[in-house]
Parts: structure tokens; C-alpha cells; sequence
């Protein structure tokens, strides 16, 4: 595996959390959501000629056991349709407990129940976080870090 960006997704009903690690791999970074609609493959895809990313993690919601559930299905239909714009590998990646653990970052941070429901979009973009971090720190031996 060569150095360059990855971009991170955390998959979503009404949002998609969105982050990007630096073009060493080290570090993950939430950039934002978008909306999930029909035109959120089509944003990804430009995300990742935005960002140059060579490769794509998609949180897999499992289910406790590790097995796909019913989530996990509509997120493989969006993995398809992104796989279908653009040539950049795509790695699904165990996402449990990434928004309870982003919920709990914005609470360490000392943010107030108003500002987290206000501020829903924040959590997907911790979780995106989360979960490139957790991919990037899997495969950092991988790339001589």
C-alpha cells in the first residue's frame, strides 16, 4: 500500500459523515457531512477527486455478532453505486459503536444537550473520524510508518 490520502464514510439514513486523512495516513480528519440523497455517490465520488484519495473506507454497520444486517445491506447498495463512479478501491470497515463514541466525544468536550441535537451532523462526522482513524491505525505497519 502506497502513502496517499484515504477518505472515510460513515453511511447514514439522513447524513454521511465524511473524513480524510493526511496524504501520510497518520491522522483522520472530520471534513463534514452530506446529505444522504440521491445524488450522496455522486458527491463521494467527487470528494475523492477533491481529495485525491487512493482509497475509500465505508463503515459496515454489524451487527453484535459480526454479521450484516439490514443496515448493512442499504449501505453495500450505496458502496455499489459509488463503485460504479469511480476506479478507487473501496474497504468496508467495522463501524460498532463509532456514533456512541462519537456521541460521548462531544459530551468530553463539554457541549450541552441543546448544542449535540442542534449540531446532529457533528456525530457523523466524529463517527467518520473514528472509524478512518481505526482503519489507519490497522494498516499503518503496512506502509512503513
Amino acid at each position: 500500500m502506497s502513502a496517499g490520502r484515504v477518505l472515510g464514510v460513515d453511511y447514514g439514513s439522513v447524513r454521511i459523515g465524511i473524513a480524510v486523512s493526511d496524504p501520510l495516513r497518520i491522522i483522520a480528519l472530520g471534513v463534514g457531512t452530506i446529505p444522504n440523497n440521491s445524488e450522496a455517490a455522486n458527491m463521494v465520488a467527487e470528494l475523492v477527486q477533491k481529495y485525491d484519495a487512493e482509497i475509500i473506507v465505508v463503515g459496515m454497520p454489524l451487527t453484535l455478532k459480526g454479521e450484516k444486517g439490514m443496515k448493512a445491506e442499504e449501505v453495500e447498495n450505496f458502496i455499489e453505486k459509488v463503485a460504479s463512479l469511480v476506479t478507487t478501491e473501496i474497504v468496508r470497515w467495522d463501524e460498532r459503536f463509532t456514533t456512541r463514541m462519537a456521541q460521548r466525544t462531544l459530551i468530553d468536550m463539554g457541549t450541552t444537550k441543546k448544542q449535540r441535537r442542534m449540531q446532529k451532523g457533528r456525530v457523523d462526522e466524529i463517527a467518520s473520524a473514528l472509524i478512518l482513524q481505526s482503519f489507519l491505525d490497522q494498516t499503518k505497519h503496512s506502509i512503513g510508518c
